[in-house]
Formats: structure tokens, C-alpha cells, sequence
């Protein structure tokens, strides 16, 4: 903060101003307080001088704000009328996932991106703004650029510039997933020891299939073509990688690409993929039981066959480890999580090295 004094004709006004930079980046400066003119304050400065009363309330404000004890008093008025366009209002809520966004370093990889191909455009801006919509107003690319110039640092790109970089940001997804975890591991600690797996598929208003828009079994019954997508999360719910597959492709053929890539750009090597039983085939279950891979797998009691309903429901050769409902078949070496309670029992076939 410091002192400036406006000299006119008639009067002399004393203000407090302090440095600022427009959106463009450019400096500027705004007032912060109007002390009022050489008559206004030689009635209350106890015969100090203007000059000098001016230069102690900078002094004292500045103090203030060095020890964190300013006191900001916003004058509102009812008679105002507010400009045509203007904004008065920002979203501020997209500020504490910032913090996590450049925790995670994912402005650096931008960086890095944006050097491989020569991007002019702010692929960081972009990319940032499109989670926090996507987090705190999920729509449209459209909607979301519309939703980004609620935020209090404004939008410096245009909208076809979110176009074009969709298909850069697909080109590096693997470079992406891979850098985001290596630097997560600075941030949480993540429990990589027990992996989760899952597909899904959305479904298009369409009525011709392209592309990865096909027609296949769709979650929703819908009749219309879908695209698959398969996530694997670590054992605290985080995510680590996704893949997305024509909506014909057998779900049972996307987890071995994915997990490889897993284990190559993640460098992990032992692990537990859980999974439901329609992607437990035996080409997937095979994968998992090798190289220091287990895989745990679940079956609804009422689909297996007699003579295994009769095995997991058998009180021999199974011994408790932890709880009453986790147990352990010495004979077989498979574990066996039960939960009776209601008529519609399910378990957990695992099966460990």
C-alpha cells in the first residue's frame, strides 16, 4: 500500500492505492481507501498535518496487513446501478481442486505437451478447466467453457481451442496416467497391492453405429449403440487407468491390454486384480497366476453348480483367520468370503500363490 495525492484546482484528495495486474497481465493500480481531501482531514488529525496523518494510516495499514490483522470494510449502495454485462459474481469453489491439480504436476505435464507439438494455446488452462467443470457443473465442452468464465481467473482461450486439444489430450493419455501417478506418490500414499476392475458403457442417441459407437450389451438395456470403458482403481479408490472399446468388444478381452500397461508404466508387479465374475475368464484368471498376481474373483451362490455350492457351504476343511466370515480352505488353497444374511448369498473365490 501507499500514498497518493491527487492535486486539483480547488482541492487536494489523499488516497491509499496499492498495486494490481489486469487479466491481461498487465500493472495497474487501485484504490484501496479514499482518506478524503485537506479540509476533511484536518478536522479529525488533531492538528497534524494532512500530509503527514495520510502517511501514518499508510503505515499503519500496512502494518496490519504484515501482521494479519486488516479490518476491510466494503461500502455498498442501494442507488447504484449496476453496469449492463458486467460481472460482479465468481465461482470460487473450483479453488481447492487447483490445489490438487498442481500437486498432482499436471501443469508440467502440460508443459511438456505443449513443447512436443508446438501448441500456441493454453493446453494447462484447458485441460484444468475442464475438470473443475466436469467435477463441480458436469455438461457439455460448450457449457463448460460458458461455466469457466464464472471463475474468478477468466478463460484465456477460445472455444474451438477445447477442440482441437481433445485430440492431443487422447494421444497422451498413457503419458498423462503414468505421470500423474509417479507424482501422486508424493501427495497419498497409494495402495497399490490390491487392484480393482470394472467395465461400464454409455449409451448415444443414434441410430447408425460408427466408430466406437456399436451396438452390444448395453448395462442399461438401452437399444441404442454404446461405447465401453474399463477403469482400474487401487485398493483406496483411486484411479490408475481406463481404456475405451467399441461397444461390441467382450469385456473380458479389455483387462489384460490394460493391466500390461499398468505394469509396464506404473512399474508394479505384485498385485491382487478383484473383479466380478463376468470378466473371471480363464484366459484373465491364467494372467493373474503368475509373475507374484493373484486375483479374486466373485460367483452368486445360486449360479454355480450343485456339487460347488455344497463345497463353499461345507463346514470341513475350512478354518477362520481373522473374522467368522473370512476363511480359509487349507485343501483347496482358495479363500472364501461369505455374507448369508439374506436368501441371495454371493462369494469371493480368490486364488493366491
Amino acid at each position: 500500500m501507499r500514498l497518493k495525492v491527487n492535486k486539483s484546482k480547488n482541492s487536494i484528495n489523499y488516497y491509499i492505492i496499492t498495486d494490481t495486474k489486469t487479466s491481461e497481465g498487465k500493472r495497474s493500480t487501485k484504490i484501496f481507501k479514499k482518506l478524503g481531501n485537506e479540509q476533511e482531514i484536518l478536522k479529525i488529525s488533531n492538528g497534524i498535518s494532512p500530509i503527514e496523518w495520510a502517511k501514518e494510516q499508510v503505515n499503519i495499514i500496512n502494518k496490519q496487513i504484515e501482521e494479519k490483522n486488516l479490518t476491510i470494510t466494503a461500502e455498498f449502495s442501494q442507488s447504484n446501478i449496476i453496469e449492463k454485462n458486467k460481472q460482479i459474481t465468481f465461482n470460487c469453489g473450483y479453488l481447492f481442486l487447483q490445489n490438487i491439480y498442481y500437486s498432482l504436476g499436471l501443469d508440467k505435464i502440460c508443459k511438456n505437451i505443449s513443447e512436443k507439438y508446438r501448441i500456441k494455446y493454453d493446453l494447462n488452462s484447458i485441460l484444468s478447466n475442464l475438470i473443475y467443470t466436469r467435477i463441480i457443473e458436469p455438461s457439455s465442452k460448450l457449457s463448460s467453457f460458458e461455466a469457466s468464465k464464472k471463475f474468478i481467473e477468466q478463460p484465456n482461450y477460445e472455444l474451438h481451442d477445447i477442440y482441437r486439444s481433445l485430440e492431443v489430450i487422447s494421444r497422451e493419455t498413457e503419458f498423462i496416467e503414468a505421470e500423474v501417478y509417479k507424482n501422486s506418490l508424493d501427495v497419498v500414499n497409494r495402495n497399490t497391492k490390491i487392484l480393482y476392475y470394472d467395465c461400464t458403457n454409455y449409451f448415444f442417441e443414434i441410430e447408425q453405429a460408427e466408430g466406437l459407437k456399436q451396438y452390444g450389451l448395453s448395462k442399461e438395456n438401452r437399444p441404442n449403440p454404446i461405447a465401453q470403458m474399463g477403469l482400474f482403481m487401487d485398493g483406496d479408490g483411486f484411479p490408475l487407468a481406463f481404456n475405451v472399446n467399441s461397444g461390441n468388444t467382450n469385456e473380458q478381452t479389455t483387462l489384460k491390454p490394460l493391466e500390461k500397461q499398468i505394469i509396464k508404466d506404473f512399474e508394479l508387479s505384485k498385485f491382487v486384480v478383484c473383479t466380478d465374475a463376468g470378466l473371471a475368464s480363464n484366459e484373465n484368471r491364467k494372467f493373474n497366476n503368475i509373475q507374484n498376481r493373484s486375483y479374486i474373483v466373485t460367483q452368486s451362490l445360486k449360479k454355480i453348480k450343485g456339487h460347488l455350492q455344497e463345497w463353499a457351504l461345507s463346514p470341513e476343511d475350512w478354518h477362520t483367520i481373522k473374522t467368522d466370515k473370512i476363511v480359509f480352505n487349507y485343501v483347496t488353497g482358495f479363500l472364501l468370503f461369505q455374507n448369508c444374511q439374506t436368501r441371495d448369498c454371493t462369494i469371493n473365490i480368490a486364488c493366491f500363490q
